[in-house]
């Protein structure tokens, strides 16, 4: 009775470093939220980011120490509804979509629940916390990252808009996003960066690489193409995948 006690009284200690950086990763949503509020797009969209980076290593962190957990799942899942649901949707309703009354409140909602849509399919579907397997749907860090990049490079402080003619672009880009999140469309997860990693997926590290090193020499005017560039990517792979089944479907057919 007193050996597992002290398992769990190492476990638990082995979690508050995830768990805090999953925390700020909450805390970032909020402060995001604020910015936006008060008309600060560009640091709504940075705290977007710094958001994703706590959600990225605190993943990389609770498998380091090996405390990945239902309840950290679950902390994670309350979090990124923070950053990556309400966050950006709060700020294209407050850069743009406020413009269309109901409408905007409408489609910037239908974001947010389309976000928690995927959440929560993600939660049902996993099996093995341990395991980073490619996701089915666009994961909400990404769609969001891509909506508020968006607003980040084509947001004009003087006119108080987005920029013509991206602006008519927002609408069918926030419908897109929403639809793919809960989509059956794959996407990969992020890589490890490991001899085994390059291997496997030589072809997605170097756009990785590559993009890293576009957006760099733009000084990030070009961050929005990079992420919808893999958002058309997977829609293109999955149409791929259709044609090539009916196609194999076909000669089946035919030699039996």
């Amino acid at each position: 009775m007193k050996t597992e006690t002290i398992k769990k009284n190492i476990n638990l200690s082995k979690a508050v470093i995830p768990n805090s950086f999953t925390a700020f990763n909450a805390l970032c949503g909020f402060f995001s939220i604020v910015q936006s509020s008060l008309g600060n797009y560009d640091w709504a969209f940075y705290f977007i980011v710094f958001a994703s980076l706590f959600d990225l290593f605190d993943g990389i962190l609770a498998r380091l120490v090996n405390s990945t957990s239902e309840f950290g799942v679950e902390l994670d899942s309350l979090s990124d509804m923070t950053s990556f649901g309400l966050a950006p949707a709060f700020l294209i309703y407050s850069a743009e979509l406020y413009e269309f009354g109901w409408l905007g409140i409408v489609l910037s909602g239908l974001f947010l629940v389309f976000g928690a849509f995927r959440l929560a399919r993600f939660n049902v579907q996993i099996s093995d916390l341990s395991i980073k397997a490619d996701f089915k749907g666009l994961p909400i860090p990404f769609a969001a990252l891509t909506l508020s990049s968006f607003v980040w490079n084509f947001y004009n402080y003087n006119d108080g808009k987005i920029l013509e003619p991206y602006g008519n672009f927002l609408i069918p880009l926030v419908i897109l996003l929403s639809l793919l999140m809960v989509s059956t469309v794959r996407y990969n997860a992020f890589p490890k960066f490991t001899i085994k990693s390059v291997k496997e997926k030589p072809l997605f590290i170097g756009f990785v690489i590559v993009s890293a090193i576009v957006v760099i020499i733009s000084h990030g005017d070009l961050l929005f193409y990079v992420f919808f560039v893999i958002v058309l990517f997977g829609i293109f792979r999955w149409f791929y995948s259709l044609f090539n089944k009916s196609n194999n479907e076909e000669i089946l057919e035919e030699t039996n």
